[in-house]
């Protein structure tokens, strides 16, 4: 498994590049922004960072099919699904809002199966007990044996995997910023960020920020778990800033997708909408706010691209050696009652301004 992850050519570390801005320059702030998008074309960021660590554990288990959760615009199933193509694993992915099976696939479904996912729609009253050992039997009846990843991908595994961010971080940034789902990566880079001779201070070394992306106020719980699970107890100092989820998970505004647009005019960076348009927006509005001391260094890591096309069909859907995964399609769901998707696939309207969050 290592030579055909080498085989594919990460780029690590992931380049670190400083951005002249004014909305942060005028506070006396520097901006960097940590580029794990351009790790690999096709499995960026902290989805490189979080399945790798899964992905050796499915084939030390002699696992050939990955089956992972996710939504109607999850990075994390595009990525699974690419690295299913690329390293030969069949790829299953659990998709919230059995509604959509009969609908056209939006962007990030599509690049799914065209990568060769088999896509399985499940209601959301179903998908809300995925983690329940019976949901689980009955999925591996379903589709065999199998290695699950978890929603998002974070594991303590993929805790660990997002812990190089942190240390390729060390002595170069006050301030790490990251945008968060399911609070993997976040966990990682934390514990990253800390010196082993700080580890036993309490608040010690560089700080993490979390922004969440999606309503529900459980991230900090969610964190808290993944370190436990990764490292024994609650590591690094870090915090979440709530208040620029513009609604929920794949929701936005004008406003945010104007700042999007103007940020990438601004730097010539695409930039995702997701994730990475929340996680700058949010940044941006707490250095208005005077969020960070003059004289900090804040680092935005972008752990994402936009959606593009469907993969290629002239480029080698395998590293040298491995076998090709089998076809992808569609599986109907079965007797589970229909509901909405999380996210909308309009913009909803909305005030532009958020306010300042508060520490968690």
């Amino acid at each position: 498994m290592d030579r055909a992850l080498a085989l594919l050519g990460p780029r690590l570390p992931s380049p670190l590049d400083e951005l002249d801005d004014d909305r942060f320059a005028r506070r006396g702030l520097r901006l960097l922004v940590k580029r794990d998008d351009l790790i690999h074309p096709e499995i960026p960021g902290n989805k490189w960072r979080k399945l790798v660590p899964n992905l050796r554990a499915a084939a030390a288990a002699g696992h050939r099919t990955l089956l992972t959760f996710g939504g109607a615009y999850s990075n994390h199933l595009r990525a699974t699904a690419a690295a299913g193509r690329l390293l030969g694993f069949a790829t299953v992915g659990v998709v919230r809002g059995e509604e959509l099976a009969d609908r056209p696939l939006n962007p990030s479904l599509a690049r799914c199966a065209a990568d060769g996912m088999r896509l399985h729609f499940v209601s959301r009253a179903t998908y809300r007990r995925r983690a329940e050992p019976e949901v689980a039997d009955a999925l591996r009846e379903r589709f065999g044996d199998c290695h699950l990843v978890p929603e998002g991908g974070s594991n303590a595994a993929a805790v660990h995997g997002c812990a190089e961010l942190g240390r390729e971080l060390r002595g170069r940034t006050d301030v790490a910023a990251v945008a968060c789902g399911t609070g993997g990566t976040l966990a990682g880079l934390a514990a990253g960020l800390l010196p082993p001779a700080e580890r036993r201070r309490p608040g010690a070394g560089p700080r993490a920020l979390g922004i969440p992306v999606l309503r529900g106020g459980f991230l900090t719980a969610e964190v808290e778990r993944l370190q436990r699970e990764a490292f024994g107890g609650r590591r690094g100092a870090w915090r979440l800033a709530d208040g620029f989820h513009f609604g929920g998970y794949a929701r936005r505004t004008p406003a945010l997708d104007a700042f999007a647009a103007d940020f990438t005019a601004r730097h010539g960076l695409p930039v995702e909408g997701i994730y990475v348009a929340k996680l700058l927006y949010g940044l941006a509005s707490l250095a208005e706010d005077g969020a960070f001391a003059a004289g900090t260094t804040v680092t935005a890591v972008i752990t994402g691209t936009p959606p593009g096309p469907p993969a290629s069909t002239d480029v080698p859907h395998t590293a040298p050696g491995l076998p090709h995964p089998p076809p992808a399609g569609r599986t109907p769901p079965r007797n589970s009652p229909a509901s909405p998707p999380e996210g909308p696939r309009t913009p909803p309207a909305g005030p532009a301004g958020q306010s300042a969050p508060s520490s968690r």
